[in-house]
């Protein structure tokens, strides 16, 4: 009897890895343990600060809908405290109201204060003053970094537990993270990267012991922290945490990837990501975080360099918020399939069972119990695969993972969609119809106007110190007749050579040319022809930025802005004009008197739209919102480069004549959140960097009401036909084959846009017929699904085909439908 005490004793000590009894939140090396329950965990990144608190609700509300029981999400230094001791955590920035609302819809947080985030985000989350400190050396043992970030790190950290939002005071953070893949710029700091690891683990850990600390992508991660995985094909790249008492984690599993500006579109599919998150889960992995689950906007001056306003689209919430199916969806019943799973998976006994080099078996099964479940997996990308299991034959899609639950029913294929698709459509709102234009030129200033002077073009960041994109430079020249060319079919070249980003020239006040650098050769040479006078010239620039760094090694000492300003071509010779003496001023002058808010816009006199549509310029309007509460956005195609605010918020960045290797823009629509707007009258302000016509500019609506079901003979019934109730497994209605829509809120569906029965090509939005059709499958579906909020369709060919009349009776049938969601019709 005192064997088996000690034994329990033990037992229970190992479990609990060391930690003090009585945690809330414990690990061992097989999961996460809260409130003493092993959890299976489905997590995903959401940025409070890239939607609005208006957004919140129905994001976490969808989140959970979609099988999540966790978020996570950065903390943003330099969003928290832009000024050295001055805070602000209000409007878009209350990271304890959102917590606090996670916690409220059931869902659990992993908090990563960071301090250094990356994220796309503006100098990975660093503030400028940081920089500006002497002796700095970011993310290295340096005594005035480790000031600060310890400071800062407290300081969330306290927050949080003033707030009682961490697990143990009965609030929803379970884990944090410190310090992000920083196994990627260690080697740079050589001992200094060492020490610095070792201090930032143990310094987090001081501060809160409660729950675990994690780093992601941290090869040799301090014993005190949880060494976690970031990729896209985790359970196939990563060799495991750093110790056998800690469970495997997988915090970034990238959805798709972020876009810069001069991008082509970029996606994921589905059917990739379910495919690897279920084979981190065959591998014992029990946390999956997709980053990201929504993206959101970049709004105002946030993302770094050369980074889009739209972050993430292609995750499984769009950047509207609305859901991307069928990624949304597909996920959703992975989840289901996974928690249908999770007795055996956390309890049973892994096995693995390899068939060839691409065929696997893995089961989870506990002796003596009904626990069982199987992961039958086809990793050939092109050959369909049949497996022989436990006497019964198992068919396999290509580059395809099948759950078994109780290692007998398949109830998900992460190759066989059974979720819905949809496709989002840009609706030119009837009411925000725009009818009038005002604009307002920026002067273009010389040296006389502009206070900074130097001997030489002041470096961008430093002069800047990230408070406008913009800094005007301007130099003059006294030119002699014999300095010009004598023939007047050969001009002088003016050649700017520019650290990055981008910039404008002008000589004598004339708009000249325009050049930029991309995120991956940020530095770039402007040269163009110009027209010279005998007296004075002034050369002006105005240089911008598109987003500061944030990430890679000494992200302290990156330079931007002009290097070197050469005429060429005059009858002296090639003439160096970078020591001539310059005059320089941040910002251009509509953002100091705030034209684009509605009292800093009575502070000029705006003129009638003309037809002399140049750079530098200010165009306004007003508009009303857009009928209906879809989602808006403005279509910004016939502009150039520039930025937009609404009611005097900024949405950000907008950059359409960087076109893509597909000669698109990489953005066209600019989302305007519907808190942003009033019923009448919303003040539109554009600043056009380059030049662009904003007579074209249209106000959308934003939806998702194409919605469509593609399910084959081979897919296998929804997964919400079963469940796992007291340790046995069984369907809850008779498992049925079908085709299921479902419209998005209030919204019906008023047509049926395309039906198929056989062959078909193409995707939802854009489907064409193939070879062979039934004519009785659009009548069943008109009949079952037209002026329904949803509808189920059976794959049943007896009732999808007239009896005697299939035209292709020997091919493997497709049943494809596309149908139309609108309002319901109310009598007024």
């Amino acid at each position: 009897m005192c064997k088996k005490i000690l034994l329990l004793a033990l037992f229970a000590l190992l479990s609990c890895n060391n930690a003090a009894y009585g945690k809330v939140v414990t690990y061992d090396g097989r999961s996460m343990i809260i409130n003493g329950t092993r959890q299976l965990l489905f997590s995903g990144s959401i940025h409070y600060t890239r939607s609005t608190p208006e957004m919140w609700p129905d994001l976490i509300k969808k989140a959970k809908e979609g099988g999540l029981n966790l978020i996570q999400t950065y903390v943003f230094w330099n969003i928290h405290e832009p000024v050295e001791g001055q805070f602000n955590f209000e409007g878009n920035n209350d990271l304890v109201k959102f917590i606090r609302m996670i916690g409220d819809h059931g869902l659990w947080v992993t908090l990563r204060p960071g301090p250094y985030i990356e994220a796309e985000w503006n100098m990975g989350g660093f503030p400028y003053w940081l920089r500006e400190k002497p002796n700095i050396t970011f993310r290295s043992y340096n005594e005035p970094f480790v000031f600060h970030m310890k400071r800062y790190t407290e300081m969330v950290i306290n927050m949080m537990k003033k707030e009682n939002l961490f697990a143990e005071q009965g609030g929803p953070i379970i884990m944090a993270q410190i310090e992000n893949e920083y196994n990627n710029v260690q080697l740079a700091y050589r001992e200094a990267g060492v020490k610095y690891i070792k201090w930032a683990a143990d310094m987090a850990v001081g501060l809160y012991s409660d729950i675990p600390w994690i780093m992601c992508k941290q090869k040799k991660a301090p014993s005190s922290v949880i060494s976690t995985c970031n990729g896209r094909q985790c359970g196939d790249t990563f060799p495991g945490p750093n110790g056998p008492n800690k469970p495997s984690l997988w915090t970034e599993n990238w959805t798709a990837q972020y876009r810069v500006f001069g991008d082509s579109p970029s996606q994921r599919s589905a059917e990739d990501l379910a495919f690897a998150v279920a084979r981190f889960f065959t591998r014992s992995g029990t946390l999956n975080n997709y980053y990201m689950y929504h993206g959101g906007t970049n709004f105002g001056r946030t993302s770094s360099s050369f980074v889009t306003t739209r972050y993430y689209d292609e995750a499984p919430l769009d950047e509207f918020g609305l859901k991307r199916e069928p990624k949304f969806g597909h996920l959703r019943d992975l989840h289901r399939a996974l928690k249908l799973s999770k007795k055996p998976l956390l309890w049973g006994t892994r096995k693995v069972l390899r068939i060839s080099n691409d065929l696997e078996i893995t089961t989870f099964e506990k002796a003596r119990t009904k626990l069982c479940v199987a992961f039958l997996t086809n990793n050939n990308t092109r050959k369909d695969a049949t497996i022989k299991f436990r006497g019964v034959d198992y068919y396999l899609p290509s580059k395809s993972l099948s759950i078994l639950p109780d290692c007998k029913t398949v109830v998900y294929n992460t190759q066989a969609v059974v979720a819905q698709h949809s496709s989002r459509n840009f609706v030119v709102s009837k009411r925000a119809r725009i009818t009038r234009w005002e604009m307002f030129r920026e002067v273009i200033p010389t040296t006389h106007d502009l206070e900074v002077k130097s001997l030489t073009p002041k470096e961008l960041y430093a002069f800047t110190r990230d408070t406008s994109d913009y800094a005007w430079y301007s130099t003059s020249i006294q030119l002699d007749r014999q300095d010009l060319p004598m023939r007047h079919d050969i001009l002088p070249v003016l050649q700017v050579a520019s650290l990055g980003h981008a910039l404008l020239a002008f000589v004598n006040g004339e708009y000249v040319g325009f050049g930029h650098g991309s995120n991956v050769e940020k530095s770039h040479v402007l040269k163009t022809s110009i027209k010279l006078k005998t007296g004075i010239n002034n050369i002006t620039l105005l240089a911008m930025t598109v987003g500061f760094p944030n990430s890679g090694a000494y992200m302290e000492k990156r330079f931007a802005g002009p290097k070197v300003v050469t005429l060429e071509g005059l009858m002296s010779g090639n003439l160096d004009v970078t020591q001539n003496g310059w005059s320089q001023q941040v910002g251009v002058n509509g953002e100091k008197m705030q034209l684009f808010t509605e009292e800093g816009s009575k502070r000029v006199k705006w003129a009638p739209l003309d037809k002399n549509i140049g750079p530098v310029t200010w165009y306004k309007t007003y508009f009303d919102a857009p009928e209906g509460n879809d989602p808006v956005a403005l279509r910004m195609n016939s502009m150039q480069k520039g930025m937009v605010w609404v009611n005097g918020k900024s949405i950000g960045r907008y950059w359409v004549s960087y076109l893509s290797a597909l000669n698109k823009p990489t953005q066209e629509e600019y989302h305007i959140p519907r808190s942003f707007l009033k019923a009448k009258g919303n003040l539109l302000v554009v600043f056009e960097e380059t030049g662009g016509n904003p007579d074209k500019i249209e106000i959308l609506k934003v939806n998702r009401d194409t919605i469509c079901s593609v399910i084959t003979e081979f897919h296998p019934p929804n997964v919400g036909t079963w469940e796992r109730r007291d340790s046995q497994f069984r369907a809850m209605v008779d498992p049925v084959k079908a085709a299921q829509l479902s419209c998005p809120t209030n919204k019906i569906i008023t047509k049926i846009e395309f039906v198929s029965f056989g062959e078909n090509e193409g995707a939802c939005g854009a489907f064409l017929p193939g070879k062979c059709d039934s004519s009785k499958a659009h009548k069943v579906v008109q009949e079952l699904c037209l002026g329904k909020k949803e509808c189920t369709i059976p794959f049943q060919r007896q009732l999808l085909v007239d009896a005697g009349q299939d035209s292709c009776p020997d091919i493997a049938k497709t049943l494809a439908v596309q149908v139309g969601c609108t309002l319901p019709r109310t009598n007024s």
